[in-house]
């Protein structure tokens, strides 16, 4: 009689991408867009950019002009920081990662 050996292979899931302002998983096919940190109109062609929630990404445009972002609200923290967009953020965050209804 012969001995079996079994091996543990180790798995590796790609887990996904996770909005870093509602800190909802972004599953591939949910609706998602690229935020440019510093407007493109404003000097940040080419700069850096986050992956968010389409919904995320609206309620950002929505509610702070091209000019503030630039000057005050270009990363993340200060974007999760805004009282109006935090309000936004923890709402959301109790939704489906594919939920997208009219942003605020």
């Amino acid at each position: 009689m012969r001995k079996q050996r079994y091996v543990e292979e180790e798995v590796t899931v790609a887990s996904d991408p996770v909005c870093p302002l509602c800190l909802r998983p972004i599953p591939p096919d949910a609706p998602q867009s690229r935020h440019h940190l510093i407007p493109k109109l404003k000097g940040g062609k080419g700069g850096e950019t986050v992956l968010l929630h389409h919904i995320c990404h609206k309620t950002i445009h929505k509610t702070l002009k091209e000019g503030e972002l630039a000057r005050r609200y270009n990363t993340v923290e200060a974007l999760r920081s805004h009282p109006d967009l935090a309000r936004f953020f923890e709402w959301v965050a109790r939704r489906p990662p594919h939920f997208l209804g009219r942003a605020r």
